[in-house]
């Protein structure tokens, strides 16, 4: 069953309807249920209300520490799957180590999300194959960021590349502490498509690199301004029937 949650972000409000201006976050109440998504980035911090205890800090490889001091990891993850600013409101929030096998409880799928860019890596290619290989898919790389007008963001990239197009500016979520913050970034990009799969993953039991298409094909084509030739209109949508 469908449900609306009123009041809810610009950014989660918008991929929830067709046309700019929509009323709260429309969503398929299964919301994730049954997936897990594995956040790589500056840490989770696990013990905020909003996540609902859905969510932990398993792994660190910086100097030992194990806490998320910046908030990016935090924000994202909050875009993902928090009770108030996540996409996907039921699944389960692991952040850092994205290698190890699924849990029993993400048997309707696992998803990596990665808000982290450099240049070019063949171990980081390398890895990112055998995760898809293995049904795993990586919402990075290809996601373009948006403003609350439908305009490309000015930090945001573009070209042939881009696949998906997804709320970037001015995202409101989650920070360490219990509290919340105000971000701007292909980074607050990338959670919401990663937040999408997740839901997805649930509601439809597409795995793998199916979901990217999915999420191409539900996608709302040729609204957004500011689009360079050659790069895809496509700006996510979660399928809400009504629109």
């Amino acid at each position: 069953a469908y449900t609306t949650q009123p009041g809810a972000t610009w950014g989660i409000t918008r991929i929830s309807h067709k046309a700019n201006g929509g009323s709260g976050y429309t969503y398929d109440s299964s919301a994730g249920a049954g997936t897990c998504v594995y956040v790589l980035d500056t840490g989770v911090d696990a013990t905020h209300p909003d996540f609902g205890g859905r969510a932990k800090q398993i792994k660190s490889y910086i100097n030992g520490q194990n806490t998320d001091g910046h908030g990016h990891g935090t924000h994202c993850a909050g875009t993902i799957g928090s009770n108030t600013y996540g996409v996907a409101k039921k699944t389960a929030v692991y952040g850092v180590k994205v290698l190890d096998a699924a849990s029993r409880q993400c048997g309707k799928g696992v998803i990596a999300s990665m808000s982290l860019g450099g240049g070019y890596s063949a171990t980081l290619n390398s890895a990112a194959a055998n995760m898809v290989r293995n049904g795993v898919f990586l919402a990075v790389c290809t996601v373009g960021a948006t403003t609350s007008s439908d305009g490309r963001s000015s930090f945001s990239n573009y070209g042939s590349v881009v696949d998906i197009f997804a709320p970037g500016s001015n995202i409101l979520s989650l920070a360490p502490g219990g509290r919340t913050a105000s971000m701007s970034g292909t980074s607050m990009a990338t959670p919401h498509i990663a937040g999408l799969a997740a839901y997805l993953a649930g509601l439809e039991s597409v795995r793998g690199g199916a979901i990217c298409n999915r999420i191409v094909e539900l996608s709302t084509k040729n609204i957004l301004t500011g689009i360079p030739a050659g790069t895809a209109n496509r700006l996510a949508f979660n399928g809400n029937p009504s629109g």
